[in-house]
């Protein structure tokens, strides 16, 4: 419900389906037990408030031993996740030099301890992640996606998350650009106005390659903050 709640203000195509899909969950619980949502959701944020470091809600879902363990869920200690991205941070500064942004994927990425610790580097690395680094995330739980979405979107991470089986449904394509869908989850950050003209600067340029090329194929780019009446084919 609270990923719900922030996704319907930036991505008007999936409205509401994720309208109904927060109706229909709200809807189980007494009004005692709704008016304890807030009060969770508040607390998620105070604590990426006090330390944004951290996977607040991987390690809350490891505590409480929601994991499934039979699907090998079990989610990646943040210090381990510290390590992975100070080593996988290699050449960061440089594409940025070249290209002005980079991208990072997490294809099994949990409540996003990986993501997270990456975007620590960033600011030891003293890069601005929000205007520099585009987060890609997958993972076949919802629960577990949804957890990484929220914690991204509250850490202001440009990026999406995609709820789907990434051995048989891979990320493919630009990293800059996602098709909008029911399992696609786009951040707040991702649609700020530094990364619509980075998108916009890609598809122009791509549009001009192909008018040379003689090449057939459509490129997408898409105004979520307008809704989905503003895809736009070329």
């Amino acid at each position: 419900m609270f990923a719900a709640a922030i996704a319907n203000r930036i991505d008007k195509s999936q409205y509401q389906n994720r309208e109904d899909q927060y109706l229909r969950l709200i809807r189980r619980y007494e009004k005692d037990d709704q008016q304890r949502f807030p009060v969770m959701a508040q607390a998620v944020i105070e604590a990426l408030e006090e330390n944004p470091w951290q996977d607040f809600l991987g390690s809350m879902f490891m505590l409480f031993d929601l994991g499934n363990h039979w699907r090998g869920q079990f989610f990646t200690p943040y210090h381990i996740s510290q390590f992975m991205a100070d080593i996988c941070d290699s050449g960061l500064k440089d594409e940025i030099q070249k290209k002005g942004w980079t991208s990072v994927c997490d294809p099994c990425c949990g409540a996003g301890s990986m993501l997270i610790a990456f975007a620590e580097i960033c600011m030891k690395q003293e890069v601005n992640y929000q205007e520099h680094v585009i987060f890609a995330a997958q993972d076949i739980d919802m629960t577990a996606g949804l957890m990484c979405y929220i914690q991204l979107s509250l850490l202001g991470c440009p990026g999406y998350v995609i709820i789907r089986d990434s051995l048989a449904h891979p990320m493919t394509g630009h990293p800059l650009f996602v098709q909008p869908a029911d399992d696609t989850w786009i951040t707040p950050f991702y649609c700020s106005n530094v990364w619509e003209w980075r998108r916009a600067a890609v598809a122009m340029d791509r549009l001009c390659r192909s008018g040379q090329q003689q090449d057939q194929k459509k490129y997408f780019f898409f105004t979520f903050q307008r809704g989905a009446e503003n895809v736009r084919s070329h």
